[in-house]
């Protein structure tokens, strides 16, 4: 089985690095959306549970039972946005590494570009 090598110049690792650091800047934005959607589903969850409460009949278990079912809708859309709000941060972070990765790769390579050739005999 065969390896794959990927050939890499100084001008590929910048334009990479370029995109990242581009991906990395937007991805703020999505992040800070998606929590306060999250922020949002989860407010909307706490007063759909509290109005549920009060308004539910019979034993704590009882009314236990009955908030549940009530606030299925609302929990199930907080849950949603707070996945959602994980995911972009975990890609975010994620970006981040690999940024650092090519960072990393771009170095090493100016180290050989600036070497190659250095120390040849006639």
């Amino acid at each position: 089985m065969s390896e794959r090598v990927d050939v890499l110049n100084p001008v590929d690792i910048e334009r990479r690095i370029r995109d990242i650091a581009d991906r990395i800047a937007n991805s703020a934005a999505v992040c800070n959306d998606r929590y306060k959607a999250f922020m949002r589903a989860d407010h909307a969850y706490d007063l759909a549970h509290a109005r549920a409460w009060l308004a539910a009949d019979g034993t704590v278990k009882d009314k236990e039972a009955e908030v549940e079912i009530a606030t299925e809708e609302e929990r199930t859309a907080r849950d949603v946005a707070e996945v959602a709000y994980k995911y972009a941060d975990r890609l975010a972070k994620a970006l981040e590494s690999e940024l650092r990765a090519y960072q990393s790769v771009g170095a090493s390579v100016r180290q050989m570009f600036a070497v190659a050739g250095r120390g040849e005999g006639p």
